[in-house]
């Protein structure tokens, strides 16, 4: 059944219900209302009442939670919308905002800073005036029209974090298939292995071949195994060199007088080289090991 209209809650916004706004807009492309909802809305599929009604129903597209017991899992309205779109528990796991952003809304500015290890100051001093601009405006609305400007860059908000979802579950699944873990023994006995993750050239990569490593090495758990990356350097044919949470075990800036490295970075986390071959790569990666 088609969307016709997105309704949610007047007065001040919150960037769950902008956000829960910002999907729907960009999927269903209804114009929004901001007011209270009707019983008629909460039983009507065709309207999407967003972070308020009292009602949890996916199938007739009411996402509120305030009504959820004080230990319910402390989702929100927008956490709601993407468990109805299959994509939750990828967005907790590629979008390190979301887990903050359910915490300040179901928990509050104390509780979140104390989850997040920061003092309750930092949230304030964190805040972007991107985020007191859209809201603000989003807030002074009580009808938004697919025609306006600021509908449209909720939609294009909307349309961002699906696609980066979508295309960085794409990716991750491509990694797995394509992505080598090599262990390099060092020329001293004593000295343990340097482990490497190397992804070769691809044409699905090209335009950005970095991108969804770390998260890769996330999901494979190898945080703390994974001492440097190499991966296709975008322009060229050669390979970017970098170390894995600025590990201090490697200094590519060693290398930096070798005839096939085009650029090393004199702080050494990171080198641009020329090689292609594994077995040159894997020296490239001895020569930098800090003695």
């Amino acid at each position: 059944m088609p969307i016709n209209l997105i309704v949610t809650h007047p007065g001040g916004a919150h960037k769950d219900d902008f956000l829960a706004c910002c999907l729907l807009a960009h999927l269903h492309g209804a114009s929004i209302e901001r007011r209270e909802p009707t019983e008629n809305d909460l039983r009507n599929p065709s309207i999407c009442v967003v972070d308020i009604g009292g009602s949890h129903d996916a199938q007739l597209n009411n996402f509120d939670h305030h009504q959820f017991p004080r230990d319910a899992p402390p989702q929100c309205a927008l956490s709601l919308v993407l468990l109805s779109l299959g994509v939750y528990e990828d967005a907790l796991a590629f979008c390190a905002w979301l887990r903050p952003a359910e915490w300040l809304d179901t928990l509050g500015p104390n509780e979140t800073s104390k989850r997040m290890g920061i003092p309750r100051t930092a949230l304030s001093d964190l805040n972007s005036p991107i985020d007191v601009s859209l809201l603000k405006r989003f807030a002074n609305h009580t009808d938004l029209k697919p025609n306006s400007v600021l509908y449209q860059v909720m939609c294009m908000v909307g349309e961002d974090i699906l696609s980066y979802i979508h295309s960085l579950r794409t990716r991750l699944n491509f990694l797995k298939q394509h992505c080598q873990w090599w262990s390099i023994e060092m020329p001293e006995p004593t000295q343990p292995s340097i482990r490497v993750l190397f992804l070769e050239h691809h044409d699905v990569i090209a335009l950005d071949p970095s991108f969804g490593i770390h998260a890769f090495i996330a999901q494979e758990q190898q945080q703390e195994n994974v001492h440097a990356l190499i991966y296709p350097d975008r322009r060229g044919d050669g390979y970017g060199l970098t170390t894995y949470e600025d590990c201090p075990r490697l200094n590519f800036s060693l290398i930096e007088s070798e005839n096939d490295v085009r650029f090393a970075h004199k702080r050494g986390f990171v080198a641009k080289v020329e090689s292609t071959e594994p077995v040159r790569l894997k020296t490239l990666i001895t020569l930098s090991t800090v003695q």
